[in-house]
Protein backbone atom coordinates (compact mmCIF):
# COMPACT_ATOMS: atom_id res chain seq x y z
CA UNK A 1 0.00 0.00 0.00
CA UNK A 2 1.12 3.61 -1.12
CA UNK A 3 0.93 6.23 1.87
CA UNK A 4 3.18 8.54 0.06
CA UNK A 5 2.54 11.90 1.08
CA UNK A 6 0.07 11.18 3.84
CA UNK A 7 0.51 12.14 7.40
CA UNK A 8 -1.53 9.58 10.12
CA UNK A 9 -2.07 9.81 13.73
CA UNK A 10 -2.10 6.83 15.84
CA UNK A 11 -3.66 6.58 19.53
CA UNK A 12 -1.91 4.39 21.78
CA UNK A 13 1.22 4.69 19.36
CA UNK A 14 3.86 3.18 22.25
CA UNK A 15 1.98 -0.30 22.66
CA UNK A 16 2.39 -3.13 21.13
CA UNK A 17 -0.41 -2.97 18.79
CA UNK A 18 0.64 0.92 18.22
CA UNK A 19 4.23 0.06 17.74
CA UNK A 20 3.22 -2.15 14.65
CA UNK A 21 0.65 0.05 13.30
CA UNK A 22 3.35 3.29 13.24
CA UNK A 23 5.91 1.08 11.71
CA UNK A 24 3.82 -0.22 8.78
CA UNK A 25 2.37 2.85 8.09
CA UNK A 26 5.94 4.78 7.61
CA UNK A 27 7.09 1.60 5.64
CA UNK A 28 4.32 2.58 3.49
CA UNK A 29 5.46 5.81 3.01
CA UNK A 30 3.47 8.07 5.76
CA UNK A 31 4.42 10.41 8.02
CA UNK A 32 3.18 9.39 11.40
CA UNK A 33 2.99 10.54 14.79
CA UNK A 34 2.38 8.57 17.87
CA UNK A 35 0.32 9.80 20.97
CA UNK A 36 0.00 7.92 23.96
CA UNK A 37 -0.79 8.90 27.69
CA UNK A 38 2.48 6.93 28.43
CA UNK A 39 6.01 8.48 28.92
CA UNK A 40 7.89 8.93 25.56
CA UNK A 41 9.92 5.99 24.86
CA UNK A 42 12.41 8.40 22.70
CA UNK A 43 12.84 12.44 21.56
CA UNK A 44 9.35 14.34 20.48
CA UNK A 45 11.07 14.73 16.93
CA UNK A 46 11.98 11.08 16.33
CA UNK A 47 13.03 12.13 12.81
CA UNK A 48 12.13 10.52 9.07
CA UNK A 49 8.94 11.39 9.50
CA UNK A 50 7.68 10.75 12.67
CA UNK A 51 6.68 12.47 16.40
CA UNK A 52 5.89 11.20 20.07
CA UNK A 53 3.51 12.91 21.60
CA UNK A 54 3.69 11.44 25.45
CA UNK A 55 1.32 11.74 28.59
CA UNK A 56 -1.87 12.77 26.53
CA UNK A 57 -5.12 11.93 28.87
CA UNK A 58 -7.49 11.14 25.57
CA UNK A 59 -10.56 11.51 27.63
CA UNK A 60 -9.93 14.99 28.05
CA UNK A 61 -11.13 16.92 25.02
CA UNK A 62 -8.74 19.99 25.62
CA UNK A 63 -5.91 17.28 25.97
CA UNK A 64 -6.67 15.97 22.62
CA UNK A 65 -7.28 19.16 20.84
CA UNK A 66 -3.87 20.41 22.14
CA UNK A 67 -2.15 17.00 20.56
CA UNK A 68 -3.12 17.47 17.49
CA UNK A 69 -2.65 20.76 16.93
CA UNK A 70 0.93 19.88 17.82
CA UNK A 71 0.74 16.99 15.19
CA UNK A 72 -0.52 19.47 12.57
CA UNK A 73 2.41 22.11 13.77
CA UNK A 74 4.73 19.54 13.27
CA UNK A 75 3.83 18.22 9.66
CA UNK A 76 1.14 20.59 8.15
CA UNK A 77 -1.95 18.62 7.53
CA UNK A 78 -3.71 15.13 8.77
CA UNK A 79 -5.02 12.51 6.85
CA UNK A 80 -5.45 9.58 9.08
CA UNK A 81 -6.27 8.29 12.50
CA UNK A 82 -5.89 4.96 14.00
CA UNK A 83 -7.41 4.48 17.50
CA UNK A 84 -5.86 2.02 19.12
CA UNK A 85 -6.04 3.04 22.40
CA UNK A 86 -7.28 0.39 24.73
CA UNK A 87 -6.79 -2.08 27.34
CA UNK A 88 -8.31 -5.24 28.87
CA UNK A 89 -9.91 -6.39 31.76
CA UNK A 90 -11.89 -9.84 32.79
CA UNK A 91 -13.64 -9.86 35.67
CA UNK A 92 -17.00 -11.86 36.81
CA UNK A 93 -19.79 -9.07 38.01
CA UNK A 94 -20.03 -10.77 41.65
CA UNK A 95 -17.94 -10.14 44.08
CA UNK A 96 -15.94 -7.66 42.05
CA UNK A 97 -16.71 -3.95 42.34
CA UNK A 98 -18.34 -1.78 38.88
CA UNK A 99 -15.48 0.49 38.41
CA UNK A 100 -13.97 -1.54 34.92
CA UNK A 101 -17.22 -0.78 33.76
CA UNK A 102 -16.77 3.13 33.91
CA UNK A 103 -12.60 2.49 33.06
CA UNK A 104 -13.08 0.41 29.92
CA UNK A 105 -15.83 2.86 28.91
CA UNK A 106 -13.09 5.63 29.18
CA UNK A 107 -9.86 3.36 27.44
CA UNK A 108 -11.77 1.62 24.78
CA UNK A 109 -14.58 4.12 23.55
CA UNK A 110 -14.46 7.67 25.06
CA UNK A 111 -10.49 7.79 23.61
CA UNK A 112 -11.81 7.09 20.20
CA UNK A 113 -14.61 9.30 20.61
CA UNK A 114 -12.54 12.00 21.92
CA UNK A 115 -9.38 11.53 19.61
CA UNK A 116 -12.02 11.92 16.29
CA UNK A 117 -13.69 14.59 17.63
CA UNK A 118 -10.11 16.62 18.02
CA UNK A 119 -8.81 15.92 14.90
CA UNK A 120 -11.46 15.92 12.69
CA UNK A 121 -11.41 19.67 11.82
CA UNK A 122 -8.15 18.82 9.91
CA UNK A 123 -9.35 15.35 8.22
CA UNK A 124 -11.90 16.91 6.85
CA UNK A 125 -9.41 19.43 5.02
CA UNK A 126 -7.44 16.02 3.81
CA UNK A 127 -8.56 14.47 0.08
CA UNK A 128 -9.48 10.99 1.79
CA UNK A 129 -9.73 11.34 5.46
CA UNK A 130 -9.42 8.06 6.73
CA UNK A 131 -10.32 6.57 10.36
CA UNK A 132 -9.88 3.15 11.46
CA UNK A 133 -11.00 2.16 14.98
CA UNK A 134 -9.70 -1.08 16.75
CA UNK A 135 -12.79 -2.99 17.88
CA UNK A 136 -12.57 -6.42 18.90
CA UNK A 137 -14.18 -10.04 17.86
CA UNK A 138 -15.05 -10.22 22.21
CA UNK A 139 -17.50 -7.78 21.07
CA UNK A 140 -19.52 -9.82 18.76
CA UNK A 141 -20.66 -12.27 21.46
CA UNK A 142 -20.69 -12.22 25.36
CA UNK A 143 -18.95 -14.17 27.87
CA UNK A 144 -18.45 -15.01 31.07
CA UNK A 145 -15.66 -12.34 32.35
CA UNK A 146 -15.89 -10.29 29.60
CA UNK A 147 -19.49 -7.91 30.29
CA UNK A 148 -17.32 -4.84 30.68
CA UNK A 149 -14.87 -5.67 27.84
CA UNK A 150 -17.04 -6.52 25.32
CA UNK A 151 -19.68 -4.19 25.97
CA UNK A 152 -17.09 -1.24 25.59
CA UNK A 153 -15.61 -2.44 22.28
CA UNK A 154 -19.65 -2.81 21.11
CA UNK A 155 -19.80 0.35 21.66
CA UNK A 156 -16.53 1.06 19.50
CA UNK A 157 -18.59 -0.83 16.77
CA UNK A 158 -21.44 0.94 16.60
CA UNK A 159 -19.66 4.11 16.77
CA UNK A 160 -17.64 3.27 13.64
CA UNK A 161 -20.86 2.79 11.96
CA UNK A 162 -22.70 6.27 13.14
CA UNK A 163 -19.82 7.92 12.12
CA UNK A 164 -19.63 6.39 9.12
CA UNK A 165 -22.57 7.42 7.73
CA UNK A 166 -22.22 10.97 9.60
CA UNK A 167 -19.27 11.68 6.97
CA UNK A 168 -20.07 9.52 4.17
CA UNK A 169 -20.46 12.96 2.10
CA UNK A 170 -17.42 14.65 3.04
CA UNK A 171 -14.77 11.98 1.32
CA UNK A 172 -13.78 10.50 4.87
CA UNK A 173 -14.09 6.68 5.38
CA UNK A 174 -14.99 5.61 8.42
CA UNK A 175 -13.80 1.64 9.33
CA UNK A 176 -12.90 -1.08 12.15
CA UNK A 177 -11.25 -3.92 12.60
CA UNK A 178 -11.93 -6.53 15.22
CA UNK A 179 -9.07 -8.61 16.20
CA UNK A 180 -9.10 -11.79 18.37
CA UNK A 181 -6.13 -12.61 20.68
CA UNK A 182 -3.15 -11.09 19.26
CA UNK A 183 0.38 -12.45 19.91
CA UNK A 184 1.78 -10.09 22.59
CA UNK A 185 4.15 -9.72 25.49
CA UNK A 186 1.17 -8.96 27.72
CA UNK A 187 -1.22 -11.91 26.66
CA UNK A 188 1.01 -14.35 26.84
CA UNK A 189 2.12 -13.45 30.10
CA UNK A 190 -1.95 -13.65 30.94
CA UNK A 191 -2.62 -17.23 29.30
CA UNK A 192 0.85 -18.41 29.37
CA UNK A 193 -0.61 -21.98 28.99
CA UNK A 194 -1.92 -21.36 25.23
CA UNK A 195 -1.16 -22.12 21.67
CA UNK A 196 0.46 -19.05 20.37
CA UNK A 197 0.87 -20.10 16.94
CA UNK A 198 -3.12 -19.73 16.52
CA UNK A 199 -2.69 -16.08 17.83
CA UNK A 200 -3.28 -13.01 15.14
CA UNK A 201 0.61 -11.38 14.88
CA UNK A 202 -0.07 -7.31 15.48
CA UNK A 203 1.44 -7.01 12.47
CA UNK A 204 -1.23 -8.71 10.97
CA UNK A 205 -3.73 -6.60 11.70
CA UNK A 206 -1.19 -3.28 10.80
CA UNK A 207 -1.25 -4.04 7.34
CA UNK A 208 -5.18 -4.33 7.31
CA UNK A 209 -5.16 -1.28 9.18
CA UNK A 210 -3.05 -0.07 6.19
CA UNK A 211 -4.91 -0.80 3.58
CA UNK A 212 -8.07 0.71 5.23
CA UNK A 213 -5.67 4.37 5.38
CA UNK A 214 -5.12 3.74 1.60
CA UNK A 215 -6.55 5.02 -1.98
CA UNK A 216 -7.41 0.99 -2.81
CA UNK A 217 -9.62 1.48 0.46
CA UNK A 218 -12.07 4.28 -0.43
CA UNK A 219 -15.13 2.50 -1.41
CA UNK A 220 -14.78 0.52 2.27
CA UNK A 221 -16.62 2.80 4.89
CA UNK A 222 -18.79 1.15 7.74
CA UNK A 223 -16.94 -2.03 7.62
CA UNK A 224 -16.25 -4.10 10.73
CA UNK A 225 -13.80 -6.42 9.68
CA UNK A 226 -12.67 -9.33 11.63
CA UNK A 227 -8.67 -9.95 11.86
CA UNK A 228 -8.76 -13.52 13.78
CA UNK A 229 -6.16 -15.92 11.96
CA UNK A 230 -7.31 -19.18 13.80
CA UNK A 231 -8.05 -17.57 16.96
CA UNK A 232 -12.01 -18.00 16.98
CA UNK A 233 -14.48 -17.47 19.71
CA UNK A 234 -14.54 -15.25 22.71
CA UNK A 235 -10.99 -13.73 22.52
CA UNK A 236 -9.11 -10.76 24.04
CA UNK A 237 -8.86 -7.75 21.39
CA UNK A 238 -5.80 -4.67 21.20
CA UNK A 239 -4.46 -6.11 24.58
CA UNK A 240 -4.07 -2.56 25.38
CA UNK A 241 -2.14 0.81 23.76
Amino acid sequence: MDLKGKVVAVTGGFGTLGTAVVAAARAAGAEVAALDSAVRPGPADAGGGAMYVAEVDLTSFEQAERAFSRVVERFGRLDGLVNVAGTFRWEMIEGTPPDSWDFLYNVNLKTAVTATKAALPYLVKSTGGRIVNIGSAASEKGAAGMGPYAASKAGVARFTESLAEELEERGITVNAVLPATMDTPANRADMPDADFSKWVKPRAVASVIVFLLSAEARAVTGALIPVVGRARGNEVGNGGG
